[in-house]
């Protein structure tokens, strides 16, 4: 992947943020102190963003991005999507002191919210005439996995996990909209 000028200085804006965050209390962190520690003017700033929350919301975006770039296949049978679900895991723990800082500071919920709305977003296009609730279960789902294990510093295999999830999914026979197996 090539990045712009724009995504790199966005880099440094979510880079100050989270190294911030690491020594002070998201609360306490200002506009003025993110766009000093990134080398970049408040300008600069408000040209990307509106609130230092949207930093996060980038963040996830970008991650996504690049997760979806290094996807080669199109997960046809349940190996593929167990090494999907390793693949999403694999990045998480990748990062997963940016996510500890976020379960420090109690936003958590930036995360939930972005699954919830890719989940939905995915499933509009992809899945129109399946379930309505299906996106918040799988994204509830990936949600309270991943926050249990980081708690535990990500020390259970990602391959049991990503197994774990795909057999829930597997064993669970998906109604249609309108409530029909």
């Amino acid at each position: 992947m090539e990045y712009t000028p724009e995504e790199y200085t966005k880099f440094y804006m979510v880079q100050a943020l989270f190294k911030l965050m690491s020594e002070y209390d998201f609360e306490t962190i200002n506009i003025t102190d993110i766009a000093r520690k990134a080398g970049v003017g408040r300008a600069t700033f408000y040209r990307y963003f509106k609130r230092k929350e949207d930093i996060l919301i980038y963040y996830f975006e970008h991650n996504t991005k690049e997760f979806i770039f290094i996807q080669r296949f199109v997960p046809r049978c349940r190996e593929d999507y167990i090494k999907l679900v390793n693949n999403a895991l694999a990045l998480f723990e990748k990062n997963k002191e940016p996510f500890k800082l976020l379960r420090k500071a109690r936003l958590e919920y930036i995360y939930l919210d972005y699954l919830n709305r890719n989940f939905i977003k995915t499933f509009e296009c992809d899945y129109p005439d399946k379930n309505k609730y299906l996106p918040y279960l799988y994204a509830g789902m990936l949600f309270n996995v991943s926050m249990h294990w980081l708690d535990n510093d990500c020390k259970e295999p990602k391959n049991e996990l990503a197994d774990m999830i795909v057999a829930s999914v597997y064993s669970y026979k998906q109604p249609d909209k309108n409530g029909a197996e």
